[in-house]
């Protein structure tokens, strides 16, 4: 009988990727809904999602690197920003550097910002526990591979951070974090660390090798 499901079901691959989509289409919604009560895009209102979630700022480049837009995009849309009094560019360490921060009213609206998607955490936060720390890792795997695959660009991710040594303890939190020195779980992977340091590309490579391994193992056990 499971043969017969076999012959007449879309490849599975097709089927996630259908869920995804859907479920990608609904935040866009909402995104343009609340960005448009907010009185900024919804790219823009990421922006100030990411600029809230460093507090000492971020350079131009950095800001476009995370939000993958080119340079003179990313210019325009904080330039708006600086316009709207959301957002204030102050000098950095040279004198061609510039550093962006939020003012007080960007504050609250990348506060305002944050909640969009909250329809979306309280479907995950109906799953348990130990599904949402699979769920999770599945995320990290999947924007990883789209990142090597160059769909993505590069976010501030453990996998990606030189301090991250994964695999490197037995039990529950098999993960090491050098930054604090502390062992760490599944369900304690970031997406967005304030704290990230990019790892030269053949530390991510041997990161990455040693992350899935354990899946490999698990599959063949």
């Amino acid at each position: 009988m499971v043969a017969i499901f076999d012959a007449i079901s879309e490849p599975i691959a097709r089927r996630i990727t259908g869920g995804l989509v859907r479920i990608g289409l609904v935040l866009k919604s909402r995104a343009w809904k609340g960005a448009g009560s907010a009185g900024v895009t919804p790219t823009q209102g990421q922006a100030l999602s990411m600029l809230r979630e460093a507090p000492a700022g971020l350079h131009l480049s950095a800001l476009a690197k995370l939000l993958g837009v080119s340079a003179p995009t990313a210019s325009d849309m904080v330039n708006s920003l600086v316009a709207k009094g959301l957002a204030r560019k102050e000098a950095g360490t040279d004198k061609r550097s510039i550093t962006l921060k939020l003012t007080t009213d960007g504050e609250a609206l990348a506060a305002r910002t944050m909640e969009w998607p909250d329809f979306l955490g309280s479907a995950v936060e109906a799953l348990a526990p130990a599904e949402q720390a699979a769920f999770l890792r599945m995320l990290v795997k999947l924007i990883r591979t789209l990142q090597i695959n160059g769909d993505i660009p590069l976010q501030r991710m453990c996998i990606t951070c030189r301090h991250f040594r994964p695999n490197a303890h037995d039990g529950p939190n098999p993960h090491h974090c050098a930054f604090v020195d502390a062992p760490f779980g599944d369900r304690h992977l970031r997406l967005n660390c304030a704290e990230q340091e990019e790892a030269d590309d053949e530390t991510k490579d041997a990161n990455w090798q040693r992350f899935v391994a354990r899946d490999a193992i698990i599959a063949a056990s």
